[in-house]
C-alpha cells in the first residue's frame, strides 16, 4: 500500500489519537460518568475513525484509479476493490 507510506506519520498520529480517545472512554465507563459525556466520547471516536477511513480510502482511490497508465482490466479490478471497501465501510 504505497499510498499509506506516503502519509504514514499522519495516519499513525490519527490512530494514536483514536487510541487515546478509546482509553478516555474506557475510563469514563469505569468511573460511571454521565451518559452524555460517554455519548460525546463515542461520537468523537466515531468521527476520528471516519476521518481515518476517508483519508486511507482517498489515498487508495488516487493511487489505484487516478493513474492513466493502468490497463483497463487492472483498473476494473482496482475499482471492484474500492467498491468492496466502501460497501464494507458503509455497513
Amino acid at each position: 500500500m504505497a499510498h499509506t507510506t506516503h502519509n504514514q506519520k499522519q495516519l499513525l498520529t490519527r490512530v494514536r489519537r483514536i487510541r487515546g480517545q478509546a482509553e478516555a472512554l474506557e475510563n469514563a465507563l469505569a468511573q460511571q460518568a454521565e451518559c452524555v459525556a460517554i455519548l460525546q466520547q463515542i461520537a468523537a471516536i466515531r468521527g476520528a475513525v471516519n476521518g481515518l477511513m476517508a483519508e486511507v480510502l482517498e489515498g487508495h482511490i488516487r493511487e489505484h484509479l487516478g493513474r492513466g497508465d493502468v490497463p483497463a482490466d487492472v483498473r476494473a479490478a482496482d475499482l471492484e476493490e474500492v467498491v468492496a471497501a466502501v460497501r464494507s465501510y458503509m455497513k
